[in-house]
């Protein structure tokens, strides 16, 4: 293909002229685009969902029967938002995944770029997360970090299955591209062991126990945008806010709508969550998707525990930042 000279392009006698000129070195018109490049306020790509741990328990028992830790990195089942161009982010920048280790089990050890951790669901002493060597023991209720290029596995050696949600910032780390994965041990190497019993004496883990006082010790705000709320770190991850969230039985949250995308998880109780205007009944381990500009509230059937995690750290050092209501804060 021929690429116009300067003086070519200069001569040209028409727009369309021009615009068969541009195409033909990578340059667009920029008062004659297709589709705006800004617009008012926030779009909407991704939808509010919600998945229950019921279903994914049923799902993973199955699998514990049909793939082993050998076939398989992690048994885990991704969390995608049901958004027509979307096949794997649970919103725009994180990722949730419901994942079981059986008894015996070792996951291999990895690390990559992404920030990860999870929230305990189920499981009995004896079941761990190794990070960078150490083990940290796993228990209900229970929000344990690996950040990034932390190795880590898992291990069970309790006498019944463990399950857990998996929270990580892939998509974020999948647009901005620096993305890096290695492997600790290959499929099939035998895991070095590790005599050392677990311990919960780590800044990676946030025990349920040590949270429920530190709730306890809050001050009561039902009606406020989270109920009573407490953070998990301050932030716990560089791109992944937590919040534990205390709500009281028949209450209602004030309607929250923000720039930055939530994804709640239940660790105690029952009841809903409007998502714009879309309502979604859940249970202790279920999820909700939240995303980026969508109002949303909460109310509980019960005493009810969610934990919010929240890409809140981006938005906020980036200045993308905003509630609604509110006034946006100067960067």
């Amino acid at each position: 293909m021929q690429v116009p000279s300067r003086d070519e392009l200069a001569q040209s006698g028409t727009l369309e002229d021009l615009y068969g000129k541009l195409g033909r070195i990578g340059i667009a018109p920029g008062w004659a685009k297709s589709t705006p490049s800004l617009w008012p306020a926030p779009r909407r790509h991704f939808a509010p969902a919600h998945w229950k741990y019921e279903q994914a328990r049923g799902a993973l028992d199955a699998a514990g029967r049909l793939i082993n830790t050998e076939l398989a990195e992690r048994r885990n089942l991704i969390l995608f938002n049901p958004a027509s161009t979307n096949s794997y982010g649970t919103v725009r920048t994180m990722v949730a995944a419901y994942q079981m280790i059986m008894p015996g089990e070792w996951a291999r050890s990895h690390r990559h770029t992404p920030n990860a951790l999870r929230l305990i669901l189920d499981s009995e002493a004896g079941t761990y997360t190794e990070v960078d060597g150490v083990k940290i023991a796993m228990e209900p209720g229970d929000v344990l970090l690996t950040p990034n290029w932390s190795s880590h596995g898992h291990g069970n050696d309790s006498r019944a299955n463990a399950y857990w949600l998996d929270f990580l910032d892939v998509p974020l780390v999948q647009l901005l591209e620096p993305m890096f994965f290695e492997p600790a041990e290959e499929a099939g190497e035998a895991h070095a062991s590790n005599s050392t019993p677990p311990t919960k004496e780590s800044p990676f883990v946030f025990p349920l126990s040590q949270t429920l006082k530190r709730l306890d010790a809050a001050a009561p705000t039902p009606t406020g945008y989270f109920g009573t709320s407490v953070e998990l770190g301050n932030p716990a991850m560089d791109t992944i806010g937590l919040h534990m969230m205390r709500l009281v039985p028949k209450g209602k949250t004030a309607p929250y709508r923000t720039t930055a995308n939530n994804l709640y998880a239940a660790v105690k109780g029952s009841g809903a969550t409007t998502v714009d205007g879309e309502r979604f009944e859940w249970r202790r381990g279920d999820v909700i998707a939240a995303p980026a500009w969508l109002p949303h509230f909460h109310e509980a059937s019960g005493d009810a525990l969610l934990l919010r995690v929240t890409d809140e750290p981006v938005m906020q050092r980036l200045g993308f930042h905003r509630v609604a209501g509110e006034t946006p804060a100067a960067h």
